[in-house]
């Protein structure tokens, strides 16, 4: 059977059956497929990354519209947003706060306790909390959002269902996933909840003034872009990387890394 596998270029039968369920559904499998010490290189790889996409499937097809909207409309309003999260998500709040500030919102990033917790005191009703918690269960994160609400500010939670935060928020973003018990580590969820920051920041960047918005933006890709000759036939064209579309900034607002 492994000969047979590899025959068809697969490392091996567990390889085999990634790629048999890939061709067969069209797509990726929408399963989680636990990651062995037995596994090769090619293994582990198509496992890993054959769990992410399956992950970024199910909370497609699971998220709430009409919350998404509501949440687009309480930043919308925001005077200022403040976002929270511990551990390995606070990359995911410094990464919430970068995009918001390029919309010329106000905007913080909170990932120590008692920074947050001051932060919170401090929040009035013009202001949006967004906490961005796996499990929703943190006492520490539980405390900032009844700090906020207290003060009149509105909540958003990134978060799992039926959880204490949850329950707290104006808004509940539901990202149910269940991490490898393996690792130890946020590895799939960290980047769900990457996602999730992405679809508000488009959100928001839409229902804005675009144009003015995007003038900055698309000054910022010329400015870095380097200077190349026109094509020929084409008098004061504009050069472009392949596949990159001058005309389409908003792919800049979703990018993670420079």
């Amino acid at each position: 059977m492994i000969r047979f596998c590899r025959s068809l270029g697969c490392e091996g039968l567990s390889d085999f059956k990634l790629r048999l369920a890939s061709g067969l559904t069209g797509t990726v499998p929408v399963t989680h497929t636990q990651v062995t010490q037995d596994d090769s290189m090619v293994e582990l790889g198509a496992k890993v990354l054959g769990n992410t996409a399956s992950a970024i499937l199910q909370v497609r097809s699971a998220l709430n519209r009409d919350m998404i909207d509501r949440a687009i409309e309480l930043l919308l309003k925001a005077r200022r947003i403040e976002f929270f999260a511990v551990g390995h998500y606070g990359v995911v709040a410094q990464d919430a706060q970068f995009k918001f500030l390029r919309f010329g919102v106000p905007s913080g990033a909170h990932t120590d306790p008692r920074l947050q917790s001051l932060a919170a005191a401090v929040m009035s009703k013009d202001d949006v909390a967004v906490i961005i918690s796996s499990g929703g269960k943190l006492p520490e994160l539980l405390e900032v959002a009844e700090q906020a609400r207290a003060r009149g500010a509105s909540v958003v939670a990134i978060t799992a269902s039926q959880s204490p935060l949850a329950r707290k928020a104006d808004a509940a973003l539901i990202v149910d996933h269940v991490e490898d018990v393996a690792t130890h580590l946020p590895m799939v969820s960290r980047i769900l909840h990457l996602l999730v920051i992405d679809i508000l920041a488009v959100g928001v960047a839409m229902r804005r003034n675009p144009e003015v918005m995007l003038d900055g933006v698309r000054q910022e890709l010329e400015e870095e872009a380097p200077a190349a000759p026109a094509p020929t036939g084409a008098r004061g064209a504009r050069s472009a990387a392949p596949g990159v579309s001058l005309a389409a900034p908003l792919a800049r607002l979703t990018s993670h890394s420079r």
